[in-house]
This record gives C-alpha cells, structure tokens and sequence, in this order.
C-alpha cells in the first residue's frame, strides 16, 4: 500500500498490538512532536533532545520523514488502538555506530503514558517488526545510567546489556544495549 505522496517505494507499515497501533508519522503530527519534546520530563534523561520552537519540531519532523522515504520505516506514532489518542513515539533508525551501520531503537512516550507497559509493548512490537524485515541487521539502545525504567524496556522487548559498547552521547555515558552484535563487530577504541 502507497502512502499518499510519497515515493513509491516507501510503505505505509502500521504495527498493531494488543493495546497500540503504530504508525508512520505525518505532518499532522508536528504539534503533538512538540508537546511531548519540549517536555522537560520526557527527556529528562536526556535535555540534549528537548524542543524549544514548533520550528524545531518542524525540522525533526522532516529529518523523521527523510529517513522513512529512504528506508522504508522509521519512527512510528504510538497510539492508543482503539482511541488513537498518541502517547509517543517508537521506532529505528539506521546510525553508523564506531565502524558499523546499525539499528537505533527509540522510545519517547508523554509521561501521562508512563508506568502502564505502554513502553515496553511499543519497543517490543518495533524489535519484532525488525527481527521479521531486517533479521540481518544489529539493533542497539542507548540509556543513560540513571534510566531504569528504560534498561528494563529495552531488556523485555529482547535486547541485552552490552557492557563492552557502552559510550559517551551527547548528555553522558550511555550504556549500550543489542540485540546482537557481529562477531567481527568494533569493539571500544
């Protein structure tokens, strides 16, 4: 199925769970973007990510849009299944980490969304959709230290904790998390 104005190899992929549909993100959802980015607690672990203008949000936005039209997927809009109330954000993105390309995961919910599994049935879903259409390639999370709740997401939608890998980001230390890693995969430098 073609998404309306888009390049015709881009899909319009909405992963459906028990609770949340996800789907590809559209120019409608700039202010909800937003909302949830500018938002000191939702990135209270990392402020390198807050929003201060609907500008910014606009420019993310599109930075999300590109990826989708190059690859295929992206970040999803995470929504309540039967309301279609957005509670965030889930999703990868292709990074190059040390000498590799991988996959990023990401989780960004309201905190109103928080503390009910909303999280870890988003990111699980997205590991799953990637396991199936991807198998080849490495899924990574990074999560600060002092995020616990977020190393237990990461953990029950199946990846591990990868002392090895861990790096600086752009708030700190970041302590890695994968699903897999290739044997002749970089290790620390």
């Amino acid at each position: 199925m073609r998404c309306p104005g888009s390049e015709p190899k881009v899909c319009c992929v909405e992963i459906v769970t028990a609770r949340l549909a996800l789907r590809r993100p559209g120019p409608a959802d700039v202010e909800t973007i937003f909302a949830i980015h500018r938002d000191p607690e939702a990135s209270r672990h990392n402020p390198s990510d807050l929003l201060a203008t609907p500008a910014e949000a606009e420019h993310l936005y599109s930075r999300w849009d590109d990826h989708w039209r190059r690859h295929s997927f992206g970040y999803w809009v995470v929504e309540e299944r039967e309301s279609r109330k957005i509670l965030g954000f889930a999703g990868l993105k292709v990074v190059r980490f040390r000498e590799i390309e991988v996959l990023n995961l990401f989780y960004r919910l309201d905190p109103a969304a928080w503390g009910n599994g909303v999280a870890t049935e988003a990111a699980t879903a997205v590991v799953s959709w990637a396991g199936r259409h991807l198998p080849e390639w490495p899924i990574l999370a990074r999560v600060r230290p002092d995020n616990v709740a977020s190393q237990k997401v990461a953990q029950r939608a199946g990846l591990t904790r990868a002392e090895h890998l861990d790096d600086l980001g752009e708030d700190g230390l970041d302590w890695l998390f994968v699903t897999r890693w290739p044997a002749n995969g970089p290790s620390p430098t």
